[in-house]
């Protein structure tokens, strides 16, 4: 297709189309985040425990977006594409039905594999639905989808929460999907499916790989409660789960039935690009996760409030995708990229030192500034990547650009989530340390010489522990902060070495 030819209307459908099934798979990463504090109290769940309702959905995800290429050679783009959304309405409706933590996990798995083929495929519609010089306006959108689902998905979801139930948000994926898959109907051609490829299908390799990637995350979600590498079943997940990648990451590169072309993170542009949008993911996604457990537990926010507070982060970017296409041409996209990881590095830098009154007044100026950076990442980046590829190569580029943007999410939501527990546990000790009993504050508080015997005593001590124990998180949050400061920051400087 020629820079010159115009794009038919069934294309551009079929474009907005994958963009609602990318909106409605962002906005239930970040629908729940507002909730989350509430979804874990209802389900007794704890912090640890409760990153499992974001992170059992991106694993599912991870597993099936490498496959989304091959099951799409079998059953066709259409097939895939309509099943996937149906499913995905069918698992939300479960969601808000679910009785407990073991349900919903089970269920936000379902609901991830099904949402799962949505992503690529959204962007795979871009890159051969349109024209090179249309790619970058497609980016935009792709961006804009996911700027209006983090708008939208936290307030609409915090108010839904605190006035009627947390079970409510997950019927805000209802609309969308009911025009995604009228748009599928319609814009989407249909084509024959090619079922013996089943039977050629690489189906050791797919094991490994759901082994490999569902074993990293069991490791990472399960290793602080099982006191990591002292318990054997951590051990041994770890074992299994890389024996499992390697054999997965062999038999892509040279079997004769892989399902998705790994040698294109041999490129140079698309290998560095991917390993930044695998950190970038995991900052977006562990972050969208941080910042609503720190200011409902730190800060005593309600859902609604919380909403409140994250909607400026998506507002920032439905304001400035529209002009991301008009950049693209007036910049280097190489500046575009290094200055959006600085600049979301720079709003971590400023929710880095937490004290008691960090609340809305620190933690917004902080999401709006990473607001700003996030989408000159997202279409610079993407437009960076597939430069120079063929659209035969569309579906593994946008199956490996998906995966590792939510691995990236998943690895880094689980690692924050024990860092901030480790951190805090760390915190704690060393403030207990500074204190004694013969201090004479600490005599002062207690109205004389420690006597366990006295209630009164015993009422200050739970409120002094207490204190110590909220003066630890905070510093534990702050933490998490900076590191992911120091990592955005690399980011940029390897954006600087990708070729335009």
């Amino acid at each position: 297709m020629s820079a010159e030819q115009p794009v038919s209307l069934r294309a551009w459908v079929a474009v907005i189309g994958g963009l609602f099934g990318c909106f409605m798979a962002g906005m239930n990463v970040h629908v729940t985040s507002a909730a989350l504090p509430e979804i874990e109290g209802a389900l007794g769940a704890s912090f640890q425990e409760g990153s499992w309702i974001s992170t059992a959905y991106l694993v599912a995800e991870i597993v099936m977006i490498p496959l989304t290429a091959w099951l799409v050679e079998v059953f066709s783009l259409r097939r895939v594409m309509w099943v996937g959304a149906f499913v995905f309405l069918l698992a939300s409706v479960a969601c808000s039905l679910a009785p407990n933590l073991s349900v919903m996990i089970a269920i936000r798995v379902v609901q991830g594999a099904a949402g799962a083929v949505l992503i690529p495929l959204s962007f795979q519609l871009i890159i051969t639905q349109l024209p090179a010089s249309k790619v970058p306006m497609g980016m935009a959108l792709f961006s804009l989808a996911n700027s209006v689902a983090q708008a939208a998905g936290p307030s609409i979801g915090g108010w839904l929460t605190d006035v009627y139930s947390w079970r409510w948000i997950f019927y805000l994926q209802l609309a969308p999907g009911v025009l995604l898959l009228l748009a599928i109907a319609w814009a989407i051609d249909a084509s024959p499916m090619k079922l013996e490829l089943l039977k050629r299908g690489d189906w050791a390799g797919i094991t490994a790989m759901v082994i490999g990637l569902g074993g990293v995350q069991i490791v990472l979600e399960e290793g602080g409660r099982e006191d990591w590498f002292g318990s054997p079943f951590i051990v041994w997940m770890s074992v299994v789960s890389a024996v499992a990648l390697v054999y997965f990451i062999a038999s892509q590169l040279y079997g004769s039935r892989a399902f998705i072309n790994l040698r294109l993170l041999k490129g140079y542009n698309f290998g560095v690009a991917s390993v930044a949008m695998f950190i970038f993911g995991g900052m977006t996604f562990g972050l969208v996760f941080l910042v609503p457990n720190y200011l409902s537990q730190q800060q005593g926010y309600s859902a609604s409030d919380v909403g409140v507070s994250l909607i400026l982060y998506g507002l920032v970017q439905l304001l400035l995708a529209p002009l991301m296409p008009a950049l693209m041409r007036a910049l280097n996209p190489k500046l575009m990229v290094a200055g959006g990881f600085l600049i979301m590095a720079l709003g971590c830098y400023l929710g880095a030192f937490l004290d008691a009154d960090s609340a809305a007044n620190v933690i917004v100026p902080s999401v709006v500034v990473r607001g700003i950076g996030q989408p000159l990442i997202m279409v610079a980046l993407s437009v960076l990547a597939v430069a120079g590829l063929s659209k035969a190569q569309a579906g593994s580029a946008s199956a490996l650009f998906s995966m590792l943007r939510n691995l990236g999410g998943a690895v880094v939501t689980a690692a924050l989530a024990q860092a901030v527990e480790v951190r805090e546990r760390m915190h704690s000790e060393r403030i207990g340390e500074s204190l004694s009993q013969f201090m004479a504050p600490v005599q002062e508080r207690l109205g004389g010489m420690l006597d366990p015997s006295l209630p009164e005593q015993q009422q200050t001590l739970a409120v002094m522990m207490a204190s110590v124990r909220h003066q630890a998180y905070l510093m534990a949050y702050s933490d998490a902060f900076f590191v992911a400061c120091l990592a955005l920051a690399g980011c940029a400087v390897a954006a600087m070495m990708m070729r335009r």
